[in-house]
């Protein structure tokens, strides 16, 4: 038996909703922050360089509050998952692993995981534990949650430079998901390679993990 643990953003959850609800908020066309959002993944950099591309020295912590005072704050939704989230999860859940869901998420978006009620054993985030990848911190602090030695632990996520080579770094096995920008664009990078194994889609885990 192993412990899957799945990164969140463009793993388990689209971001499309995340980055259209700062456009609609900033007052800016979604496809100009789409845009600079792909511009600065493609040069290595962090995707909220974007938001300071279009507004220097914008505030983000004033911003989210401000966002969530106005009620439009973080949401996840059924509808954010991938299509393949739930089945791979029952697939897993019935050949005896175990699943967790850690990423570099709000505390709130943690909670709005777990009103999905997804056939998880845990969901926790980086604003929880108050470290975030890469930080080899993180991980550690994931075997403690996961209560199961790193080389049973498959970590799975579509970032390299974030996921894989982090999870490795930390004893970990990692597969590595080719979606959203992160898992394209670097998909043939070292920094992917070093994955145990590199996917499409969440369902093919199942057939690795026999």
């Amino acid at each position: 038996m192993l412990t899957f643990a799945f990164d969140v953003g463009e793993t388990i959850v689209r971001d499309d909703r995340y980055w259209n609800s700062w456009a609609d908020w900033l007052e800016i066309p979604r496809h100009t922050l789409s845009a600079l959002v792909g511009a600065v993944v493609a040069q290595g950099r962090d995707n909220a360089d974007a938001l300071r591309l279009l507004h220097p020295g914008i505030d983000l912590d004033a911003e989210y509050a401000a966002r969530e005072a106005a009620g439009r704050g973080e949401r996840i939704e059924e509808a954010d998952l991938y299509p393949d989230v739930r089945p791979a999860l029952i697939a897993l859940r019935a050949a005896g692993h175990r699943l967790l869901i850690a990423g570099n998420q709000t505390g709130q978006s943690a909670e709005l995981l777990r009103a999905l009620d997804l056939p998880v054993d845990g969901i926790a985030t980086s604003g929880e534990w108050g470290v975030a990848k890469p930080d080899p911190a993180f991980f550690a602090r994931l075997v403690e949650f996961a209560e199961t030695p790193p080389d049973r632990i498959v970590y799975v996520g579509d970032h390299p430079a974030n996921d894989i080579g982090p999870a490795k770094a930390a004893g970990l096995r990692a597969a590595h998901i080719r979606r959203g920008p992160w898992g394209h664009l670097w998909a043939d990078e070292p920094a992917a390679a070093v994955a145990d194994w590199r996917i499409t889609s969440l369902t093919e885990l199942a057939d690795l993990s026999r």
